[in-house]
């Protein structure tokens, strides 16, 4: 009797263990007893109800999940991918309803560490190695975030990946009810979806099809013809990866099934473990009501009506136009434990909007920088708004990313990625301590570039920011140029006018013709960065009080050695003369061009972008010989010989033919700078 009892206790043991033919054939219905065989990573975790939960609501993390041995992929014999079948069910519980944040991917990699950051990358790759061959990776995508740095089509799609984020093909998250009729599908429903994933090794196609029900759909929602046999090693690992942004969700595998040149098992909804119950949140209200009742309990109402009025006073109201704000939220008191009670110690630096301090996070470890705006700061609350509104939506790898903000009574504070290397300005003026390369400058340049061209033309408003400058240029652990500090950026719809408002920026980067129009444009923008670009190159600042009088104002000056054709004058000494003469050459004639007085002489970011990149070439700044003799060196003249110009494409206009139209970008007698609204006297 004891005997049959453990024969029988073996068999049902034997049942909850995944089914495995020489790693061909996976079969988890549930993962209450699979601890063994599959790796965690991140903050992924297996429930005690049997759910395998891949990430938390914390925001900005990760969580891996992968089956712990390797699955042999390919025919030793022909090299050809064997054809593989999975099916599995999730569920996305958003922090927030309607609110995701990013999603998750199944995924077949070569290895089941992956380096790789949380937010928009799902867990799956870094900034630098998105499109590389050599990642061999193949994902199935399942994501909640529209990310315009990869040409998402919505924020609940579909898609399938090789090598990057940008997917080869995606598709509106749907599943057929027959062969004419689909109905659209929420991810992040917080309901279970089962997703079933075919590739078919003859006909090089993948297969992705998904329903609310056991049952699969005849028709897949998305298919993509490729072969997989150039990107899979011989032996692949299996699984999931996630991950949060600044909003987060929770992500749960229920059920999964993995086969070999077979279709994968069936799963059951129903028969797979239940979702965990909403957690229950106590209002600030119902724990003070409690707090009064116990004071009252015990008759201490003076000190229970203490309590209250203290309450009252030190809460942090949330004002209607606060709930529209998509970053998160933090109170005064996990900022103030980040920063050690905003200590001196953490303090990084300060200007005219307050002062920016580093911290850590207590519950992610999450190095941050916290900018806590001072109370006679020239940025009131409805700057503040404007940059956690603006800042908070865009996604792009050279623009710092906003973690989160708090308002508290007349405190206002930002929370942004920790930038390890600080602002570009400290590197190159005033004896930096280090001093960067030329190789280093010419990457910071073209990241800032790329980061203002999304702000121009990648996202769904045009953005202007309105203080490009080297101190809003923060650079990375890697040295990479993000573009910081959005608290005067303006958003206006793409082909409308933006409207007038008051002048702000940094003098030595305002556009002259900002003063007399009142209108920030992108053009304004291209004129703060040619400054830029010249602060790179010579290491020196837009204006320099300290400077002989012919040498105050940077663009005046660099504009005559160039006309003098001594340009290796203005070039950073601290570079010892190690630099790349046409790529310095060509940073400085594009800082000439942007820094023009005329708005419509200016190239736009696309155009300083793909001069950067070399794909054209930068026309040459000449003066014609009768400039000054014809009054063509006034700035009337020279608007007369722009029109001229205006009509062609600055894309497809060789230097040779920007010299024979007479309509070059210096044909000022004057310097680019001779409207700049300051007095030069005064610097």
């Amino acid at each position: 009797m004891a005997s049959s009892f453990l024969h029988l206790f073996s068999l049902l043991l034997f049942l909850f263990i995944p089914v495995s033919s020489q790693l061909n054939e996976l079969f988890f219905p549930g993962f209450k007893d699979s601890t063994t065989n599959i790796t965690l990573s991140g903050v992924a975790s297996f429930e005690k109800n049997g759910i395998l939960r891949l990430t938390n609501e914390t925001s900005r993390l990760q969580g891996h999940a992968f089956y712990s041995s390797p699955i042999q992929f390919k025919n030793l014999t022909t090299g050809k991918v064997f054809s593989f079948s999975t099916s599995f069910a999730v569920a996305i519980v958003p922090e927030y309803p309607k609110l995701g944040g990013h999603g998750l991917a199944f995924t077949i990699s070569p290895s089941k560490n992956l380096k790789s950051l949380p937010s928009q990358y799902l867990g799956l790759f870094n900034s630098s190695d998105m499109g590389n061959f050599s990642n061999h990776l193949f994902a199935v995508e399942f994501d909640t975030v529209q990310d315009f740095e990869f040409q998402d089509i919505n924020d609940n799609h579909i898609g399938i990946d090789i090598n990057s984020l940008t997917s080869n093909a995606s598709t509106t998250a749907a599943y057929f009810i027959d062969s004419s009729t689909k109905e659209n599908l929420t991810l992040k429903s917080g309901k279970p979806i089962q997703a079933w994933i075919d590739y078919d090794a003859a006909e090089n196609i993948i297969n992705v099809t998904i329903s609310p029900y056991s049952s699969k759909p005849r028709l897949p929602v998305l298919s993509f013809r490729v072969d997989l046999s150039p990107i899979f090693h011989e032996s692949m690992y299996v699984g999931f990866s996630s991950s949060t942004g600044l909003l987060a969700s929770s992500h749960y595998i229920l059920g999964w099934s993995f086969n070999i040149n077979g279709p994968a098992r069936g799963l059951d909804i129903s028969s797979l473990p239940s979702l965990p119950g909403p957690k229950k949140k106590y209002s600030g209200l119902t724990i003070g009501v409690s707090i009064a009742s116990v004071i009252l309990a015990i008759c201490m109402l003076s000190l229970a009506f203490f309590y209250l009025i203290r309450r009252i006073k030190n809460a942090e109201v949330i004002e209607d136009w606060e709930l529209d704000i998509g970053p998160q939220r933090f109170t005064y008191k996990e900022l103030k434990q980040a920063t050690n009670n905003f200590s001196d110690k953490q303090l990084l630096g300060h200007g005219g909007f307050g002062q920016v301090y580093k911290g850590t996070l207590l519950i992610s470890k999450t190095e941050v920088a916290v900018k806590r705006i001072s109370h006679d700061s020239r940025q009131g609350v409805r700057e503040f708004v404007s940059e956690v509104a603006s800042i908070g939506r865009l996604r792009h790898r050279n623009l710092v990313q906003l973690v989160g903000w708090c308002r508290r009574k007349s405190d206002l504070l930002l929370v942004y990625d920790f930038m390890s290397n600080g602002s570009l300005d400290n590197f190159l003026f005033d004896k930096p301590k280090t001093v960067l390369n030329w190789e280093q400058r010419l990457k910071i340049i073209k990241g800032v570039a790329s980061g203002l061209l999304y702000l121009h033309e990648g996202y769904e408003q045009v953005v202007i920011h309105r203080d490009v400058k080297a101190s809003n240029v923060l650079l990375d652990s890697e040295l990479n140029g993000k573009v910081g500090d959005f608290g005067l950026a303006r958003l206006y719809e793409h082909g409308s006018n933006p409207g007038t408002t008051r002048v702000v920026g940094t003098l030595g980067y305002l556009a002259p013709e900002l003063p007399k129009t009142g209108k920030a444009t992108t053009s304004s923008d291209v004129y703060a960065f040619g400054a830029l670009l010249l602060e790179v190159a010579c290491g020196r600042r837009p204006i320099e009080p300290k400077a002989a009088p012919e040498e105050l104002v940077l663009v005046d000056w660099v504009w005559d050695k160039y006309r003098e054709g001594k340009v290796l004058d203005v070039i950073d000494r601290k570079l010892n003369g190690e630099y790349n003469e046409g790529e310095v050459f060509t940073v400085i004639k594009l800082g000439i061009l942007c820094s023009n007085n005329a708005p419509l002489a200016r190239p736009t970011m696309r155009q300083v972008v793909r001069c950067l990149d070399g794909e054209i070439e930068v026309p040459e700044i000449v003066r014609p010989p009768d400039a000054v003799d014809s009054g063509k060196g006034t700035v009337e003249g020279f608007n007369e010989l722009f029109n001229s110009f205006a009509s062609s494409s600055f894309d497809k206009m060789s230097s040779h033919s920007f010299v024979e139209n007479g309509a070059t970008f210096a044909s000022l007698s004057t310097s680019p700078l001779s409207l700049l609204p300051v007095r030069r006297e005064t610097g």
